[in-house]
């Protein structure tokens, strides 16, 4: 019987957590964060509050990805921490909803701005009932059947594919980094500009969730962690300097956009790289940073499908899903058919255009579940002393403590301010239960 092989080194397993963190958010989420809290000062602090949240999860994760380096990531631990009705509510979320949606919302956002290039990527093509379908869609659609095709043919490819890609991707933000904090344009006095804000403490935490959408995504690496070589030492590292990374590439390009940018400039801005470049160079630097853009999606769509193949495998292996899922290709020793499920559903997100409002609903359940995985490293600490740690998280208790504080704080403050979406989202989870009950019962009659 074919199984997954460990085909992926450390560069691999770092560029998956650089590459599926930066994908657009960093060229889109500043203006939503000074008009939240109103300058320059507090972006930063947000960011690196943000960043250091990023990080007590990644520390966190490591310890759990160390001594659990299987497939599925978050699955796995709450499977082993709380069990498998836990287990599966997550994986039945990234597979519907939040993975797949990720992935549908990259491959959007992708075209988008290839149609700074051919507009016509925005023209209507038809409509299927109540469905817009533009030419852009087809594309979206086209690029995630592309990159699932090369994932099918193995990890060692895909994996190959996310370092070049990234390589090019930090390469394209270091240079946008580079020109703007040696612009003629530039002024120091930007940083002390603001805009006029009654965000107050919910505008705090607005600005938080924007941030954390664009540090999104350092978790992916523990999705493949059974295709990693040396997983005990690699998954640690990757986890803690891939985040780490991410959080000096982000304060520095906001260092870039606020010194040749100010508040108000930011703050009307909806793609704020593109803006700063065309300040210093015109068009021509729009169009720049557009490519760059397009690049750094590609990757994050790639990481994305890459890693998020391996949650519904990982379901399916203990007989939590659909048996065929669980199937390893023979050949390139790949989950092959959750490979071609995740990109199918993506694929027909795009086309409904209901993405985005799905990925609103169930952000409010996802950091419970996220602030439960990383709630795993004490309850494990308790519930399995034995258990062999090859690394242990930095700074415990304090920095899983941390985590989950905050994540508690985000969740009681979206429940304030978004109830019905939070509890919509609730619902869309909670609609598996049949599943799991269904296949659970099977799974206990089959043991």
């Amino acid at each position: 019987m074919a199984q997954l092989r460990r085909e992926l080194g450390l560069w691999s397993a770092a560029s998956i957590v650089v590459g599926t963190v930066i994908g657009s958010g960093i060229f889109l989420v500043p203006k939503a964060m000074v008009l939240n809290v109103g300058s320059p000062q507090m972006v930063f602090v947000v960011w690196i509050l943000c960043g250091l949240l990023s990080l007590a999860g990644a520390l966190s994760y490591a310890e759990l990805a160390a001594a659990m380096p299987e497939a599925g990531g978050e699955y796995v631990y709450l499977r082993e921490a709380y069990g498998p009705f836990f287990g599966f509510l997550y994986g039945w979320t990234q597979m519907w909803v939040a993975k797949s949606g990720s992935i549908a919302t990259l491959g959007t956002a992708f075209f988008y701005y290839l149609a700074n290039f051919y507009p016509r990527l925005e023209a209507t093509l038809t409509y299927i009932g109540p469905f817009e379908i533009r030419y852009g869609q087809l594309l979206a659609m086209a690029v995630i059947a592309g990159l699932g095709f090369v994932n099918y043919f193995g990890v060692k490819i895909g994996g190959g594919v996310q370092v070049a890609v990234t390589i090019v991707k930090v390469g394209l933000i270091g240079a946008i980094i580079l020109i703007g904090l040696t612009a003629s344009h530039g002024n120091t006095a930007n940083f002390s500009s603001s805009v006029t804000t009654t965000g107050g403490i919910a505008g705090f935490f607005a600005a938080m969730v924007a941030a954390l959408w664009a540090y999104d995504g350092w978790n992916n690496v523990t999705m493949v962690a059974s295709e990693i070589r040396n997983p005990q030492r690699s998954l640690p590292l990757a986890l803690s300097l891939g985040t780490a990374a991410v959080i000096v590439l982000y304060l520095a390009t906001n260092l870039a956009y606020f010194y040749v940018l100010p508040a108000a400039g930011v703050a009307s801005s909806d793609r704020v790289a593109a803006t700063m470049m065309r300040v210093i160079y015109g068009e021509s630097g729009a169009a720049a940073v557009s490519i760059a853009a397009m690049i750094s999606i590609f990757a994050a769509l790639n990481g994305s499908l890459l890693s998020g193949a391996r949650v519904p495998y990982a379901m399916a292996a203990d007989g939590l899903f659909f048996r065929d899922v669980a199937k390893v290709h023979r050949t390139h020793h790949t989950p092959s058919v959750s490979i071609i499920l995740l990109s199918a559903w993506s694929m027909l997100l795009v086309l409904s255009g209901r993405y985005e409002q799905l990925f609103t609903y169930v952000i409010f359940s996802s950091w419970i579940l996220y602030g439960m995985a990383a709630a795993s490293v004490i309850v494990l600490r308790y519930r399995k002393p034995e258990m062999v740690r090859p690394y242990r998280t930095l700074g415990y208790p304090l920095v899983p403590g941390f985590f989950v504080l905050v994540a508690l704080l985000l969740i009681i403050n979206t429940l304030r301010t978004s109830p019905y979406e939070s509890l919509g989202g609730l619902a869309l989870i909670f609609a598996g239960l049949p599943f799991y009950f269904y296949w659970n019962r099977r799974r206990q009659r089959a043991g």
